[in-house]
């Protein structure tokens, strides 16, 4: 009877493993905490309030804020008032990045968001349900002297939810509202070295557009992008671990297909595992250094989805099949209530993602949360896949539980062996045991860090040290899931060694009877563990 190599390695062994996977794993959290930079780096933007007086605005001309070719520009609405400039002739204009600095590729991607100062005035106030209606045009250049080639341009409408906490009176006139910040741009790749951006808010009283708006005095922006030293670490992270993944799941099938029985569910489940992590760790990013590839970031949202379905699915049928009799076992439709709520809630998860992602590879202004349709679509996507995934971790304890209720019956029939092995089969089940709580302990540090980088301020200083938090937990998890499915494949390999067929009675200490119990009630079922085997003597009694 051979088992998996986590049945029949020593313990001595078995904690060198366990010890230079920990090790591993301390150096991805320290990999991120002491050598990458932070992930992301927020720059805030003021626009520069051009004036464009040609009666043609339909023919592009971009204005810059500053440079040798800069606009004619206004310090403040008042002083159009005097000049006689109307509100379709201001444009406002941001430069990307700010002066004497240039976009790398290494950012990776730019989120940007939008903060509207607007003064609170008797004779303009904002309406209940006001939306902003702005005329964005968004153009690159890679040196100085070229011309601007536009990159996109879209009429992009958000709705204003402002506050104000003052009474609506004249000595309150000039007070800002309080307005809540707008999502405005994403784009998924950095190609270029300058971005402009000209910003118009053209009035039209006939068809109620920006009318009820308020009187806007300013346009702020914050851009988000990747840090670049924290690319080139998730890079080389990549690299690294892609061979090794690779190296050790061509490694265990080959030990699968060198058995002389056909590959069972759960083996082909875990292989199914090291395919997704294979394919989440393919490091396709160093292209986008050279390529304008847009789509990298739903790309990437696409392999994290289809790697987190089937680590679910796994841990699913990792259970299942130490608790189903013999006739459900190694049949994946035995699993469709299970599975099932994995697959809709991907699903849904992916549909939104393409709603929102999908339609900003061809405008990147657009998202899914400026109209009420779509936010309650968004919603509706989301709460369905959250109803999913509670319904999947109800099945998952509830399964758990069974199998160790099951696992902990088998116990009973340990005494009427001999000590030798009873003391084998007793070391079988603590293993199983505690792989079970290693996995309990991977999610719960995934949820764990997650939720202290969202709290903490992004960094932590201990002394002269400092520790970057929310890098730490990047590189710790990623590196944490490749460990673990390293572990799975390496520990679940069919093991060369042999109990009960290539070694004698005496070495184990087994009585006649005691074989035909064993015999009887557990070697016959193939399977690829003794664990696994273990389970079957219930639904055989």
């Amino acid at each position: 009877m051979a088992g998996a190599i986590i049945e029949n390695m020593s313990t001595k062994k078995l904690c060198i493993v366990g010890g230079i996977l920990l090790v591993f794993q301390i150096i991805a959290f320290l990999v991120g905490g002491l050598i990458a930079p932070g992930p992301t780096t927020a720059v805030s933007y003021m626009s520069v309030k051009c004036v464009d007086v040609r009666k043609n605005h339909h023919k592009t001309k971009w204005l810059m804020p500053w440079g040798p070719n800069q606009c004619d520009k206004i310090r403040d609405i008042e002083e159009a008032i005097p000049r006689e400039i109307e509100a379709n002739d201001i444009v406002f204009s941001v430069h990307i990045p700010l002066p004497s600095m240039e976009m790398s590729p290494w950012f990776q991607f730019m989120l940007f968001i939008l903060q509207l100062d607007i003064a609170f005035k008797l004779n303009n106030q904002i309406r209940e349900n006001a939306e902003v209606s702005m005329d964005v045009s968004l153009a690159y250049r890679d040196d100085t002297f070229s011309e601007w080639t536009e990159m996109a341009h879209e009429r992009v409408p958000r709705k204003l939810k402002c506050t104000f906490t003052s009474p609506k009176t004249p000595e309150h006139e000039g007070r800002y509202y309080e307005c809540d910040v707008l999502p405005f741009m994403e784009i998924g790749s950095v190609a270029h070295k300058y971005y402009l951006l000209n910003i118009r808010l053209p009035v039209n009283e006939k068809k109620k557009i920006n009318v009820g708006i308020g009187e806007i005095k300013d346009i702020r922006l914050v851009g988000i992008h990747q840090n670049g030293g924290f690319t080139k670490v998730w890079f080389a992270m990549k690299t690294f671990l892609t061979p090794s993944i690779f190296i050790i799941m061509v490694w265990y099938w080959r030990r699968i297909t060198m058995m002389s029985r056909p590959p069972v569910l759960l083996e082909k489940v875990i292989f199914a595992l090291g395919i997704s992590m294979t394919f989440i760790n393919i490091p396709v990013e160093w292209f986008s250094i050279g390529f304008d590839w847009t789509w990298m970031l739903l790309f990437g949202d696409i392999r994290q989805g289809i790697f987190y379905a089937m680590l679910l699915s796994f841990w699913i049928i990792f259970c299942g099949e130490h608790m189903m009799d013999q006739h459900e076992r190694n049949h994946i439709a035995g699993y469709w209530k299970q599975v099932g709520p994995i697959a809709v809630g991907s699903f849904c998860l992916f549909i939104f993602d393409m709603c929102e992602r999908g339609v900003q590879l061809t405008n990147p202004f657009y998202s899914i949360w400026t109209t009420d349709v779509g936010t309650e679509l968004a919603m509706a996507f989301i709460i369905v896949a959250g109803i999913c995934l509670c319904l999947y971790f109800l099945f998952l304890c509830f399964m758990v539980f069974q199998v160790f209720r099951n696992i902990s019956g088998k116990q009973s029939s340990l005494p009427a062996m001999s000590k030798v092995r009873r003391l084998h089969y007793e070391g079988l089940i603590f293993r199983f045991k505690f792989l079970m709580l290693i996995t309990l302990a991977c999610a719960a540090m995934t949820v764990i860090f997650f939720i202290v980088s969202q709290v903490t301020e992004g960094h932590w200083k201990w002394g002269g040290v400092t520790v970057q938090v929310n890098s730490a937990f990047f590189t710790g998890i990623y590196g944490m899931w490749n460990l673990y499915v390293f572990a799975l494949m390496f520990l679940y390999a069919p093991s060369h060694k042999n109990y009960g067929e290539d070694q004698s009675n005496g070495d184990l200490g087994v009585h006649s009877g005691e074989e035909l119990q064993l015999t009887t009630t557990i070697t016959h079922v193939d399977g690829p563990t003794e664990i696994y085997k273990l389970t079957r003597k219930e639904a055989q009694e």
